[in-house]
């Protein structure tokens, strides 16, 4: 048995993508000289005609930067929601278990050097984080961002891989899947609406061999 089980695989690109959209806090790991660094960094994703690219930044201070230099593959795992489930909640008799939304990506990254692009990628992310009904405009000419910009370090990082761990008891009956949806949606029920979207978009896979569906999101 190939680990992970193909079924507990997301087969959708879109819905991994979907799923960096709505938590766009990552954990990005790289390595240099043997030594792993990890940092909580807020991505926004960008198409291109390949998988598509990641921007973000980070302090200058932070070390992990300079592990980006060699342009050496990165890992960035995206957080969705996620519940421990209890043996109570199921029709049939199971063991306790944990159920999760995680979207995986490796690829290439690369930094921005230019002070006027890192300020325009700062500008673009406020905007997406800020969604349809901004309560903040991060304007062009804030003092605060023109200080602040020689100790950020802008990068992109180039998707060459994805993998979606989406673990929902999918080798359940049916009846014992829908108790654990409900079990994570009465977790967060101020996501009901993106919970529901993961699962409606989720397709599992079949084999580990299976192939994904179109990488356009």
């Amino acid at each position: 048995m190939k680990y992970p089980p193909p079924h507990h695989q997301e087969a959708n690109f879109k819905n991994c993508i979907y799923l960096a959209k709505a938590f766009p806090l990552a954990t990005v790991i790289s390595s240099l000289e043997g030594r792993i660094y990890s940092s909580h960094i807020p991505l926004v994703y960008q198409q291109n005609k390949g998988l598509g690219v990641f921007v973000g930044h980070l302090d200058r201070f932070n070390p992990q930067w300079k592990t980006f230099q060699e342009q050496p593959p990165v890992t960035l795992i995206f957080h969705g929601p996620e519940t421990y489930i209890s043996p109570s909640v199921y029709h049939s008799t199971q063991l306790p278990t944990w159920n999760y939304f995680k979207a995986h990506f490796t690829g290439i990254p690369c930094l921005i050097d230019n002070p006027k692009k890192v300020k325009e990628s700062l500008i673009a992310m406020t905007e997406v984080l800020e969604g349809s009904e901004p309560g903040y405009r991060l304007a062009a000419d804030n003092p605060r961002m023109e200080a602040a910009l020689p100790y950020i370090i802008g990068f992109e990082i180039e998707i060459t891989t994805w993998e979606g761990k989406h673990k929902i008891s999918q080798d359940k009956s049916k009846k014992d899947q829908s108790e654990a949806q409900k079990a994570l949606e009465n977790k967060y029920p101020s996501m009901l609406d993106i919970i529901q979207n993961l699962y409606a978009q989720h397709q599992t896979k079949t084999r580990s061999t299976d192939e994904s569906t179109s990488p356009n999101p």
